[in-house]
């Protein structure tokens, strides 16, 4: 498994195997469309659009605010700013080749292999652009859920947790509002998360706001514990 301070530099090719690629590339399978002259991907992150754009020469193109549902409460939503960055050119068409993602909502292969030496940054793109984190106050435990529209991305993200080097344990997907989704088992959410940031802060490949709340939803958990533990 590659560690996070390795070369921070981009490649000169953005579909070479590389933490940077790897993890722009998780957010393209999580948020992104690619059209026969154009990668497209969203972030709630402006930090992260800047970092994305940076890595595949691409450049900012929008922003907007959205409502969106959670995933296991449709009644509910929250207001979250989207940036868009596009890629434009033919890398379009070599990643779909590459990787098997998606051409204008044809169907995709998702053959992220060449890409999983760098397992924790191609997942941590792909859980900070489709996954959900949440504090579930009734258990005292942290949710972690990948949610996207085309289950065939759900397989492959579960073959990476799979070839992970922490045990990440998950459910069958099931339908949701937006498509599908599938949850980490609570019990695991503590290790894989702590694993999935491990030394992002030095390479800079992570969106800050995701970070925090993951980290905030665990130090909740882990203040359940404590009292708990005390308790008579």
């Amino acid at each position: 498994m590659s560690a996070d301070n390795a070369d921070a530099d981009p490649p000169d090719s953005a579909l070479a195997a590389h933490p940077e690629t790897a993890y722009f590339w998780g957010h393209v399978a999580g948020a992104g469309e690619l059209s026969d002259s154009c990668v497209t991907v969203e972030t709630g992150d402006e930090a992260v659009a800047d970092r994305l754009a940076a890595i595949a020469g691409g450049e900012r193109t929008g922003h907007r605010v959205t409502e969106r549902e959670y995933a296991h409460d449709t009644s509910v939503t929250r207001r979250e700013d989207a940036y868009t960055v596009q890629v434009f050119g033919d890398l379009a068409g070599r990643a779909a080749a590459a990787f098997g993602l998606p051409v204008e909502g044809e169907a995709g292969g998702y053959r992220l292999d060449p890409l999983a030496v760098h397992d924790r940054q191609l997942l941590r793109g792909v859980v900070e652009s489709c996954g959900t984190v949440c504090f579930k106050s009734s258990s005292g435990t942290v949710g972690l859920s990948v949610v996207h529209e085309d289950r065939a991305l759900l397989d492959a993200v579960g073959s990476l947790l799979d070839g992970a080097p922490v045990d990440a344990p998950y459910g069958e997907p099931a339908e949701a509002s937006s498509g599908y989704y599938f949850s980490v088992e609570d019990d695991a959410v503590p290790e894989l998360g702590a694993w999935l940031y491990e030394g992002s802060e030095e390479s800079g490949l992570f969106a800050p706001s995701r970070r925090r709340k993951l980290r905030r939803s665990l130090e909740q958990a882990e203040s359940v514990d404590a009292t708990l533990a005390v308790e008579p």
